[in-house]
């Protein structure tokens, strides 16, 4: 899986947006203190295995755990295992992405009419994807927000009303309708434009159940009088084809993508965006020089509201939320079709795994923590190690989830979500935040400065320069260490990744060269008015950002991800702008024909060393970035001594991936599919086994639930208790399929020991008839970032009997119910996990190690 592209602001420095500190406190295992530093294990070994043989290598002991999701069939049958154990979590979204450029003249592309597009959403089987191919393992939306994710509770209403569903029937209509009016006319079931049938080529994956979903699409297209050609590729060229092309080149029409989600989150901001708006880059044209560019300026205003934090209040972001996610689903360029639930295994005795949330054990924490009893080294399965379209470096590559699955266990970022409660957790660095507020201003200080992008050189700020936030970050634990190549880790490596952010987005040259970097970094980056080094650990942020909760705001304003040693990214910073003999991004890569620059490829980490050997030779410092205030942040020797170390490290390793974390990359073989990790074990480093293990979180439940039928023209109190941790809430809904209506909706009336009262006043009453209604309860807290939903059938009476409470399962792609008005007892179900409880649905995050947006990784 991939992220379309990163950008210089992500991976050079923006750190992670997070979410706010929610009065959760940091769920941290009490270990023995340690007698060395670093992870639980000395080594951990990367290797590829075939999705389909995985079975087989965890049972005959090849692996002992394997991070990609399992099929269906296999996972089922592994569940019996008695020398294995299946982690499950929702971290992976299916969606699919039309192709909307206008074709050729003479020529006619359906998805181009947003008619057509808007059909296609009720071509979708979403509830056979869910319940049949991935035999209930999946759940079906039809937004970029997951049933899992606390923003469901946003749009709830919002998605009823559009009434999304499976209607090949009335998508037929709206086809014919619509390509009637732009002149095509239907031959022999066939739809023709200027006397030539209309051909789609449908990009289809094929290493898992993506390929059965291109194919179940594939039909329901024939049906509606579309010619289609499938093909099948798996991720390296089907990455190519689709996000490294001109649309208007119709080299692909729609394509099957599949997006990894890595951490919980509860205020969602980037997803909208990522996912709908232009300007983020990851919509058709990709702002990449020359392509045709899908544009929706009222969508990008509405998102990028979101994205700064341009609201007074939860209310107000909330409606935001809800415009953008309406605008979204009427262009309908991305469709989406179900979360699904993967399956992780691993050998019985692994022990120290961090059940994350929404990415199970694939978060950051895992390997920190993961050991076998009696072993020092663990073999970690993929389903790749490597592939074409792998790129290692900061800037514009990193994008795959085979890289990023290794690269969060060798970099700390400075802060990162809580597995559970999505709350952002400092790690490797603290932050004080004071805001002046939604509508109000600080001064920033005069001896602030910023980047001038004339001189590449540090300035003072304007005079009178105003700001919404101030963060201060202090980076000790940074700076108290060494990077893996045995150099201290300084402010002057802060200063450069900020440089290289604000360089790339704003000096005329190099933003040419990287244009879509700059354009997409230049919205984020023109909120940043100010920075202060004020001693040798601390740097003052100040930034245009409000967020109701503030750790936001810090999440925000966190500048750097602290990744890698300034002296490679200068490097490669002379190598793409001044040598021009490699590229951050794939597209400028093909733009200029050089390669797109990788650190674990031997060409490339070459070009690096003799970069740095260019360096020594001329004594190259680059004192424009490290003049700050009229003091050097570095001295030529101490430049010196670490081009000396990174050519060392590249002797030693043939790599030049350096960073400061947990392990050290030590070996990567791409023929071999093959990567080595080895403990980080230096004294100071500041984490040792036992810190970061979280072990599994305890959920909300919905204990009891409503009992009583609902009576026609009278008041009715219904009565619901959870049971949870922290502080509970519960959101209710009240629907009538029949006339496709919200009734009623809004926050229960909390009371004593988890009670919850709803109450439905006389109006509602009134608007009763006699039969079911649904009435959809949202169950959450505010210690975990999950929320339990629950879909109850209420039967509407005049003088009904009473009725004995049942509650229904918890299977919400297939939305069994149980009526109230008659016992059953509830059934498993919910993800296969076929237990007497309800689905939790935890939050998706987008989290992607340092970076700033939570992306999630595509497939």
């Amino acid at each position: 899986m991939q992220v379309r592209r990163s950008r210089p602001w992500l991976a050079v420095g923006i750190a992670l947006i997070l979410i706010v500190a929610l009065g959760v406190t940091s769920a941290l295992a009490a270990e023995p203190e340690q007698s060395q530093t670093g992870p639980a294990v000395d080594k951990v070994l990367f290797k590829a295995f075939h999705v389909d043989r995985a079975p087989l290598d965890l049972a005959q002991g090849n692996m002992d755990l394997y991070l990609f999701g399992l099929k269906t069939a296999a996972a089922t049958e592994l569940r019996g295992s008695d020398d294995l154990q299946i982690f499950e979590a929702p971290a992976t979204t299916l969606s699919i992405i039309l192709n909307p450029a206008p074709a050729p003249e003479g020529q006619l592309n359906p998805f181009s009419i947003r008619d057509v597009r808007w059909a296609m959403q009720f071509l979708i089987n979403r509830d056979f994807v869910a319940g049949e191919i991935y035999r209930g393992m999946a759940t079906p939306m039809v937004t970029h927000v997951s049933p899992s994710d606390f923003d469901q509770l946003t749009v709830f209403d919002l998605i009823r009303d559009l009434n999304i569903r499976y209607d090949p029937d009335f998508a037929r209509s709206l086809i014919k309708t619509a390509m009637e009016g732009a002149g095509a006319e239907m031959v022999d079931g066939v739809w023709n434009f200027n006397d030539r049938s209309i051909r789609l080529k449908f990009i289809v994956r094929i290493e898992d159940e993506r390929r059965e979903i291109g194919d179940l699409i594939r039909a329901e297209l024939r049906e509606a009088g579309f010619q289609v050609d499938p093909v099948y590729q798996n991720f390296a060229p089907a990455i190519l084809t689709v996000y490294s092309s001109n649309p208007q080149t119709f080299g692909w029409h729609l394509y099957t993508e599949g997006w990894g989600r890595s951490a919980p989150d509860r205020y969602d901001f980037s997803s909208i965006n990522q996912f709908a708006a232009p300007w983020t880059g990851n919509m058709p044209g990709w702002r990449e020089t020359g392509f045709w560019q899908y544009e929706n300026d009222e969508l990008d205003e509405v998102g990028k509201r979101i994205f700064t934090g341009q609201f007074r209040n939860l209310e107000e972001r909330n409606e935001l939320y809800r415009q953008a996610t309406q605008i979204a689903l009427e262009d309908s360029v991305r469709l989406w079709v179900a979360t699904v639930e993967n399956s992780f295994a691993a050998d019985r005795e692994l022990i120290g795994v961090t059940q994350d949330l929404v990415a199970g054990p694939k978060s950051p924490w895992t390997l920190r923590e993961a050991s076998i009893p009696g072993k020092n080294e663990l073999i970690v399965g993929n389903l790749w190690v490597w592939t074409e379209r792998t790129t290692w470096n900061p800037v514009g590559g990193m994008t795959d989830v085979y890289s990023n699955d290794i690269w969060k266990n060798l970099s700390d970022p400075p802060i990162w979500n809580h597995p559970f409660s999505g709350v952002p957790e400092p790690m490797r660095a603290t932050f004080n935040v004071n805001s002046a507020g939604p509508t109000d201003k600080m001064s920033v200080p005069s001896d602030a400065f910023v980047l001038d992008p004339e001189t590449d050189t540090w300035k003072t700020i304007s005079s009178g320069t105003q700001a919404t936030s101030k963060v201060t970050f202090d980076y000790s634990k940074y700076f108290s260490a060494e990077w893996h190549h045995g150099i201290p880790i300084t402010m002057a490596d802060v200063i450069y990744s900020i440089y290289q952010s604000f360089d790339i987005a704003y000096d005329t040259d190099k933003s040419l060269v990287e244009r879509a970097l700059a354009v997409t970094a230049r919205p984020f980056l023109d909120t940043f008015k100010g920075f202060r080094i004020l001693d040798d650990n601390r740097l003052e942020v100040y930034v245009d950002f409000w967020h109701f909760e503030e750790n936001y705001i810090a999440s925000y304003a966190s500048p750097t991800s602290v990744s890698m040693p300034w002296e490679i990214l200068a490097a490669m910073d002379d190598l793409v702008f001044k040598q021009r003999r490699a590229a951050y991004s794939d597209t400028a890569a093909g733009r200029f024909d050089v390669p797109w620059i990788s650190l674990v490829m031997d060409r490339d980490s070459r070009l690096v060393r003799t970069t740095l050997l260019g360096f020594l030779k001329n004594d190259t410092v680059p004192e424009n970035v490290f003049e700050v205030d009229g003091e050097s942040l570095t001295t030529l020797s101490e430049a010196t001594e670490r081009y000396q170390a990174v050519i060392h490290w590249f002797s030693e390793t043939g790599l030049m991936v350096i960073s400061n974390g947990p392990f050290k990359l030590t070996r990567y073989d791409p023929p071999a599919q093959f990567a080595e990790l080895t403990a980080n074990r230096h004294p100071d480093y500041p984490f040792s086994a036992g810190d970061w293990s979280f072990g599994e979180a305890e959920l909300v439940r919905l204990a009891e639930t409503p009992s009583q039928p609902l009576q026609i023209g009278a008041e009715n109190e219904l009565s619901i208790r959870l049971e949870g941790p922290g502080s509970l809430g519960l959101q209710y809904t009240l629907y009538d399929p029949a006339e496709n209506k919200v009734l009623a909706q809004g926050l229960a009336e909390p009371g004593s020991s988890g009670g919850f009262r709803i109450n439905l006043d006389q109006t509602v009453g009134d608007a009763l008839q006699p039969g079911l209604y649904q009435l959809f309860l949202g169950a959450f807290s505010d210690a975990v970032s999950t929320m339990t939903q629950r879909r109850i059938d209420l039967e509407a009476t005049i003088d009904g009997p009473v009725a004995v409470i049942a509650e229904s399962t918890a299977v919400p792609q297939a939305e069994p119910t149980v009526a109230a008005a008659q016992h059953e007892e509830e059934s498993g179900g919910g993800c296969g996990r076929g237990s007497n409880i309800e689905l939790a649905y935890p939050l998706a995050g987008l989290a992607l190690l340092g970076l700033m947006f939570r992306r999630r990784l595509v497939g």
